[in-house]
């Protein structure tokens, strides 16, 4: 199969096959006037439309016509918890209130609230869930999407979660990248005794994840409250011994040292990090760590935001990501988080684009593959209904995808 794409106005995209830092991740490359060729689902040629005039008469029936917009790579969503049953909005008004995010799971909800209807859920009924989400985030411009486990927190029930991922990828367009995230919280029945249920997640888990492989990478929730820096690492150790590379939620809420964890399990990625010191952020940089932002997260809860122009000071690669999730971040939309960072973390619009592509593939291991508009890459793109970058995040808000292709197949057009 075939497809071009004519008549681009603009092409803005990273380039390479690693995440970018510093200056590095502002420098896009931007061509105007061009085309892009797609080949049984790789891009192949990247030119001018002057050459190519013969071509597109004789390939009519796969030519999109770009009308003159904005292109750019596919949206890669690096951090997501989509798989889940139940939404939680009972706890809005608890939020508005000043109850905390520590408070609430302290009494019972958040995740845990979660974790009760997803033990009750089918493979079925999250499948379903989980395939009108993706559906969402397609139409907002995300396609490839990380997914973590973490509503189950039993044996069964997490294998039940990523079986529930491995068949949604067979199911819609949107390519999914697993990860087991059985230390997302201590379930009720393991009260008072973490250490037990971390021996739980070593011994069991983790073990039957990789026999199925399952998921890819491992995270965990290292969190005042949650799992201190030595359980966190001892479940991480655990995850590289049986074949998944390490992921850390760092220094979401309070400064605990999970960055520097990440630094010294030499993570793919730290997420969230809004309370990261200088000791974290100088670990993540001597580590090469992806630092996975979320700044839809610190504006749905009132929190503080991440250090980000610190962080690529320092020569960390930034990638930013949705957080999807029924508690902390219920927005399927991964371009309001792109307008926060330009807005909050006062990244510039350059910066963005390659945090949500190229950075945003090199944190689940995909930058070889994807978040890029080169030859050999796969062919993801987007039309945007804007003529240059700076629009996308002006006018913030509405949707501003006019088409995605996907693998070269054209899977939504709103012409």
């Amino acid at each position: 199969m075939r497809t071009i794409i004519k008549n681009i106005g603009l092409l803005a995209t990273a380039k390479g096959t690693a995440a970018l830092r510093g200056e590095a991740q502002g420098a896009l490359q931007m061509t105007m006037d061009t085309y892009v060729v797609i080949e049984n689902g790789i891009i192949v040629e990247v030119g001018a439309n002057a050459s190519t005039k013969d071509l597109f008469a004789a390939t009519g029936e796969n030519v999109v016509d770009a009308q003159g917009l904005l292109v750019t790579p596919g949206l890669v969503d690096a951090h997501t918890h989509l798989i889940f049953a139940g939404w939680r909005q009972h706890e809005f008004a608890l939020k508005l209130q000043g109850m905390s995010y520590l408070d609430i799971l302290a009494a019972g909800g958040g995740i845990i609230s979660s974790v009760n209807n997803t033990r009750k859920a089918s493979v079925a009924d999250l499948v379903t869930q989980g395939k009108t989400a993706l559906s969402t985030m397609l139409e907002y411009g995300t396609t490839t999407c990380e997914v973590k486990s973490g509503y189950g927190l039993t044996v069964a029930d997490e294998i039940k979660s990523l079986r529930a991922i491995r068949e949604l990828a067979t199911l819609q367009p949107v390519d999914l990248v697993p990860t087991f995230m059985g230390a997302h919280a201590v379930p009720p029945e393991f009260k008072e005794r973490s250490d037990d249920y971390v021996r739980l997640v070593c011994q069991e888990m983790i073990p039957a994840v990789a026999r199925e492989k399952l998921a890819e990478f491992c995270d965990v929730f290292c969190e005042q409250g949650v799992f201190s820096v030595e359980q966190a690492a001892k479940i991480l150790e655990c995850g590289l011994r049986y074949g998944l590379m390490p992921k850390v939620h760092a220094d979401e809420i309070t400064s605990l040292g999970g960055a520097e964890l990440a630094g010294r399990v030499k993570a793919i990625s730290a997420e969230h990090l809004i309370h990261a010191d200088d000791a974290g952020l100088t670990a993540l940089a001597e580590a090469g760590v992806i630092a996975v932002l979320l700044p839809g997260t610190s504006f749905y809860l009132g929190e503080s935001f991440a250090r980000a122009r610190d962080m690529m000071d320092k020569g960390i690669p930034v990638a930013i990501a949705s957080d999807f999730n029924p508690g902390s971040c219920p927005n399927e939309s991964l371009q309001i988080p792109m307008n926060i960072a330009c807005l909050k973390y006062r990244m510039t619009p350059e910066e963005v684009i390659t945090a949500v592509t190229l950075n945003g593939a090199a944190a689940i291991n995909r930058a070889h593959f994807c978040g890029s508009i080169e030859p050999g890459k796969q062919g993801d793109l987007i039309i945007w209904n804007a003529k240059d970058l700076p629009f996308l995040f002006y006018h913030w808000g509405p949707n501003q995808v006019r088409t995605v292709i996907k693998n070269g197949h054209l899977v939504l057009n709103k012409c």
